[in-house]
């Protein structure tokens, strides 16, 4: 008997999941709360519940090279650290490549994974499922959770005193999609990580002065 696996999650570490399961003779059954594949690589105006965010300018920052599925590079033709709107196309180009999107079901939200009564005997879970309204229940043998770990923000208000009284605005780089919202303003942007020296860096065109804080050393290049 084929077993079933349910993955949950149709960006770049479910589409794989997808595809091993086909080769090793499995059934995959994907589930996207969104209606799209490509997960963090799906640029959207508005946050999306559930969902990891970035802004319009995101760029990979490894090279294409280091950045692919090993059985499927690249186009010759993108650049070698690769706009978002290239990797959403590129992970498109791969789920029809190996026929994946016959396995997932957009629109699709998991409400719940649990093992069965049997679970010690089976191995089997239960997944519970919402599609438009109408919830659903399914058997599973195995279950694959690929919905990375960028979807929640951490923001430690209470390591900032006085940020309730602040008279300005103050967000989560989660939050941040276009650098116009910073125009003529001055602008504080804390941490060093690949987001915050991106978000100043944008901000540094259009503000009138643009701070950047941070616990540690770094090599700005």
């Amino acid at each position: 008997m084929v077993k079933r696996v349910a993955i949950v999650g149709a960006g770049v570490s479910g589409l794989a999941s997808i595809k091993c399961c086909l080769e090793e003779g499995l059934e995959p059954t994907c589930f996207e709360r969104s209606s799209d594949l490509g997960g963090l690589w799906r640029f959207t105006e508005h946050v999306e519940e559930g969902r990891a965010s970035l802004y319009k300018s995101v760029v990979s920052n490894s090279s294409r090279e280091m950045s692919c599925y090993p059985d499927f590079p690249f186009p010759e033709d993108y650049p070698n650290f690769v706009p978002n709107s290239l990797f959403l196309e590129y992970l498109k180009l791969y789920s029809t490549q190996f026929n994946l999107q016959r396995c997932i079901y957009f629109n699709t939200k998991v409400c719940s994974i649990t093992k069965r009564p049997d679970f010690a005997v089976s191995g089997q879970w239960e997944v519970v499922t919402v599609t438009n309204g109408k919830q659903n229940s399914a058997i599973f043998d195995a279950v694959m959770v690929c919905t990375g770990f960028l979807t929640n923000p951490h923001l430690p208000l209470d390591s900032f005193p006085g940020i309730l009284t602040f008279k300005g605005e103050y967000f989560h780089s989660r939050q941040y999609k276009h650098p116009d919202i910073f125009k003529d303003k001055r602008v504080l942007v804390v941490g060093m990580g690949n987001s915050g020296t991106d978000i100043a860096v944008e901000a540094s065109h259009l503000a009138k002065k643009v701070f950047l804080s941070t616990t540690g050393g770094a090599w700005v290049i």
